[in-house]
């Protein structure tokens, strides 16, 4: 029986965590570059799926939501025109950026003129909709422009931030500029308005930080990362402020230290994710070691005391966030869809750092439970709240007031291919399981990648690397934290090769060589860590990166007696009729004989009760 401290994930600290702001490296911080989706054609059996439902299914929900069910469109159209009324939630702007970054992503390996045709209307709207000094806001520019600017929270940046992001993507998809060019004269407005020697400004809800790193990368003006470094560094020091509208809260906001003396994750989950990534993506540009060592201190904080076996983070319903450490309510558990997809992009930044292999196995456990069970396997119905435990009156839903969840998961589906491969100086890095062939410029050489699996359900693993001339590279293949037992082989022939914080290290390969790589994936049974008083006397069932959960419609007999015991035997096999086939396990404890099924699968039958952790004897 293993015995986990929540996930069995242990931290390592990074020394010098009073470092000041004036120490900097001289070597880059960042070492490792992730390949980029548009470089992978994904064609497995499990993803490739998904992926034909997002063009087909979810990104046509999300336009109708916005088009015809909801009046996030027609605030532009109102917008432009100077005139109507504001409808939703003052931050819906958002939603629609999102959407058309998921448009420009799906672009980019999907032509469709029709698709590019909708994507091009609404830029225009949104150039309508921008007033004459840059500013860009439907519920300012319609509930009256003399308020823009008074209250840090209302998302005024946050919006602005998802706009950029939409309109970098857009750019690399299509060429097109119009969209970007107002994304510039926003932040051009925003930075006539605030920095240094002008107002103090701490957005209430972070995201324009890493949007205007994307910015800058595109247009490789400093201006917007210095922006970006101020704006993080205005947190802390007692600026932020509701404008008379309410109580600003330093903690909810992340408003309580300067950011490089952060040690504890706290308030909004979201918030701190976005927060998190534009650290670590500034604090590689600027060289700046003492924002590294606060994000140690934090994912230590975030993964070991306060992350669910599912990836989730956000214990709270209260606050869409945290309370105290190892407050893991099961049945109340808020898990934000959005906050699973934040701790895919802040993972993955924080192993471009180390190349340790535990931030990647944090981003496949949120990525394949948290984030992906925020979607149904229809594709056109969605979490927003991702519990662990139900009495069968939690379901997915098509939209939301609040629509943050469907739209986020409209750009993250597109873009997994991301977290693929990545490559450094000296080395190839495969860091997901995931059926493809890849085609990718590396240190000036095109090489191809061919990658054949049926993982998540099966651990072998074959991989071809054939670059045009040879290359010097090491190929570094992630062993997961889950994988106890494993075998490597190069041309069938079994390799013993080192590891190197969880990576098997091949030196001595040739283009064209087959590397196959076969991990056992046997059942687990998970203890949580005993502070979580929640999951006392219960275990979890996890099968390589899955988790599992029991779902009523299985069990119907017993669903609430159901006990797991040190003597249950499990038994997997395949259903290929099953919720679009899904290993099943079965766990038989000498009395009764339990149905487990995917974490991120459930709730896509018969409504009823569901749950992870079950109730768990010890046998004499």
């Amino acid at each position: 029986m293993k015995q986990y401290l929540l996930l069995a994930v242990s931290a390592l600290f990074l020394q010098g965590c009073q470092t000041s702001k004036e120490d900097i490296k001289e070597q880059p911080l960042k070492m490792i570059e992730q390949i980029d989706f548009s470089h992978v054609k994904i064609n497995d059996n499990f993803w490739s799926p998904r992926l034909s439902k997002h063009v087909s299914a979810t990104l046509p929900v999300c336009i109708d939501q916005i088009e015809n069910q909801t009046g996030r469109i027609r605030n532009f159209e109102n917008a432009a025109k100077g005139e109507g009324e504001h409808s939703g939630i003052f931050f819906d702007d958002s939603d629609v950026y999102k959407a058309l970054e998921g448009m420009a992503y799906s672009l980019i390996n999907n032509p469709d003129p029709e698709l590019e045709k909708k994507a091009d209307e609404w830029i225009d709207k949104f150039a309508a909709a921008q007033r004459p000094d840059g500013y860009i806001n439907t519920f300012y520019t319609l509930t009256g422009l003399d308020k823009r600017w008074t209250n840090m929270d209302k998302h005024e940046m946050y919006c602005a931030g998802h706009m950029i992001e939409a309109g970098v993507a857009y750019y690399q998809a299509t060429g097109k500029r119009k969209l970007l060019d107002v994304c510039i004269r926003m932040a051009d407005h925003m930075m006539s308005q605030f920095g240094p020697g002008k107002r103090h400004w701490v957005p209430g809800h972070e995201e324009i930080e890493l949007a205007l790193v994307e910015l800058y990368q595109t247009t490789q003006e400093q201006k917007y990362l210095d922006f970006a470094y101020w704006l993080l560094e205005e947190r802390g020091h007692g600026h932020g402020t509701m404008g008379g509208e309410g109580k600003w809260d330093p903690v909810y906001y992340q408003d309580i230290v300067p950011v490089r003396r952060l040690t504890d994750i706290s308030g909004h989950a979201v918030r701190c994710m976005y927060l998190y990534c534009s650290m670590t993506d500034v604090a590689a540009l600027k060289q700046d070691t003492g924002y590294i060592a606060a994000m140690d201190r934090l994912w230590d904080d975030v993964v070991l005391r306060n992350m669910y076996i599912t990836g989730g983070i956000g214990s709270s319903r209260d606050n869409e966030g945290f309370t105290e450490d190892y407050d893991l309510p099961n049945r109340d558990a808020y898990c934000e869809t959005c906050a699973s997809v934040g701790m895919v992009l802040w993972n993955q930044r924080m192993n471009q750092f180390t190349g340790d292999s535990k931030y990647i196995d944090v981003l496949e456990r949120s990525m394949y439970n948290g984030a992906l069970a925020g979607i149904s396997l229809t594709g056109d119905r969605f979490f927003y709240v991702n519990p662990l435990e139900s009495k069968g009156d939690h379901h997915r839903q098509e939209w939301y007031g609040c629509a943050c969840c469907p739209s986020q998961l409209s750009r993250f589906l597109p873009s997994i291919g991301s977290y693929i491969y990545a490559t450094s100086e000296n080395a190839l890095w495969v860091n997901l399981y995931i059926g493809n062939t890849t085609q990718a410029a590396i240190d000036g050489t095109e090489i191809t990648i061919q990658q054949e699996t049926d993982y998540p359900w099966d651990g072998s693993v074959k991989l071809t690397v054939s670059p045009q001339k040879a290359i010097q590279k090491e190929i570094r293949l992630r062993i997961p934290g889950w994988c106890q037992n494993y075998t490597l082989s190069v041309n069938g022939e079994q390799l013993d090769a080192p590891q190197e914080k969880g990576y098997a290290v091949i030196n001595d390969w040739q283009s064209g060589d087959v590397i196959t790589l076969d991990m056992d994936m046997p059942v687990e049974v998970v203890a949580a860590d005993p502070l979580v008083k929640e999951n006392l006397g219960k275990r979890a069932i996890q099968r390589g990166p899955l988790v599992y959960c029991m779902e009523e419609v299985d069990n119907p007999s017993h669903f609430d007696q159901t006990e797991l015991n040190s003597n249950s035997v499990f038994q997997t096999s395949f259903n290929s009729n099953l919720l679009n086939g899904v290993e099943i396990i079965q766990a038989n404890n000498g009395q009764q004989s339990t149905t487990f099924i995917p974490y991120y699968a459930w709730d896509n039958r018969k409504p009823g009760k569901m749950k992870v952790w079950v109730d768990y004897k010890e046998e004499e």
